[in-house]
This record gives structure tokens, C-alpha cells and sequence, in this order.
């Protein structure tokens, strides 16, 4: 998915940080025609393949992803910082960008396999969206506290400008707090909202 993209999605944690990384190795998209390189692509084009990348690198359908541009649309202020803080609110974003899990896939496993408890209750649901003042603790089962330490202790070796600033971990009790909503400058830089937005308005 990262060659098709052209760009890294972080799809399998630690990996996507090595040399094993597939996009590092083959720089050109899958495919017979892939050695060529990539092709020059139309506004259309340019519109899809980011679109493409958003939903790939939150691990969502497209009906999701559709469902979600509807609900930002109907909301006042800017569709596109809406858009993707609906994304960033997710709670296996969340749990992933917290260091709790090494990618979104793990957090959503995690999630769907009743290991996280939201307010003290069991929770099996991977898209839930997250408010301000919930909070995020693991179950208490040793196998699971061990991996989500072990990813912890992964993810303070990492620059610690990644850390969010709208949320609270505390590391010790593996918890994490919602202090706010995500700004503008925390949602992710990545991605050009414009183009999404334009194709799911045409």
C-alpha cells in the first residue's frame, strides 16, 4: 500500500522505521508496469490517490471515510479541520499515537479484542470516537500490560515532539487522558485536505 502511495503510511510500526521498509526497497508502485515509475497523474488523479492515502493509512472503508466528509460537512466552522479531527479522534488512533500499540492495525486488535476499557467500561469498538475528559486504561490482564509496555519503552526512544499535547499518558498506570480536542496544528500535516475534500464534493 505504501508503494502504491508513494509515500510511508506506517502500517507496521517499527518496520516502517528500518531498512526493511517495502517503500525503501522498491521505490516504484506494484505491478508489472511498476519499475517505470510513477505516472503523471490528472486533478482527478491527484484528488483519488490522496483520498486513497487517507483511508489507507487510518485503516478505514470507504464508506467510512464518505460517512465522515457527510458529518463535517453539516457541522459549522472548517469542513476540512473537522474532516480529519474526526479521524484523529478515533480511539485506535488514539491508542496508537498514545505508544500503547506499534500501528493502527495492532490498536484496533486490541480494541476489537475487549483489552481497553473507556470510563471504566469494557469497549469493543475501534471507530468510537473520543471526547474531551474520557479515559483510557488497559484491562488488567498481565500478557497484554507486558506488550503495551514494551511498546511504551519503543515509543519514549522516539523524538518526543510526536508526543501529542491534547492527550495524557501516564505510562505507569498505562492511561491516557483526553485533555482537548485536537488543533489545527496537531492534526496530521501529511495529507492535502483540500483534495479530499474536492473529491467527495464533485
Amino acid at each position: 500500500m505504501c508503494r502504491r502511495e508513494g509515500k510511508k503510511l506506517f502500517l507496521k510500526g517499527e518496520r516502517c522505521m528500518s531498512s526493511k521498509c517495502a517503500l525503501n526497497r522498491r521505490k516504484y508502485p506494484p505491478g508489472a508496469n511498476g519499475p517505470k515509475g510513477y505516472s503523471r497523474l490528472s486533478e482527478y488523479g491527484l484528488q483519488l490517490r490522496e483520498k486513497q492515502r487517507l483511508k489507507r493509512f487510518y485503516g478505514i472503508s470507504e464508506k467510512q471515510c464518505k460517512n465522515y466528509f457527510v458529518n463535517a460537512k453539516s457541522k459549522k466552522g472548517n469542513t476540512e479541520i473537522i474532516f480529519l479531527r474526526l479521524f484523529e479522534t478515533r480511539i485506535d488512533n488514539v491508542v496508537c499515537k498514545a505508544g500503547f500499540s506499534g500501528s493502527r492495525r495492532a490498536a484496533r486488535q486490541l480494541i476489537s479484542h475487549g483489552n481497553i476499557l473507556l470510563n471504566g467500561k469494557r469497549l469493543d469498538i475501534p471507530s468510537y470516537r473520543v471526547k474531551v475528559g474520557d479515559i483510557i486504561k488497559i484491562k488488567n490482564k498481565k500478557n497484554i500490560e507486558s506488550m503495551v509496555k514494551n511498546n511504551l519503552a519503543i515509543f519514549k526512544d522516539k523524538d518526543k515532539n510526536l508526543l501529542p499535547i491534547w492527550l495524557d499518558i501516564d505510562s505507569k498506570n498505562l492511561q491516557i487522558k483526553i485533555l482537548q480536542d485536537p488543533s489545527e496544528k496537531d492534526l496530521p500535516q501529511v495529507f492535502d485536505s483540500k483534495l479530499i475534500i474536492a473529491f467527495y464534493s464533485r
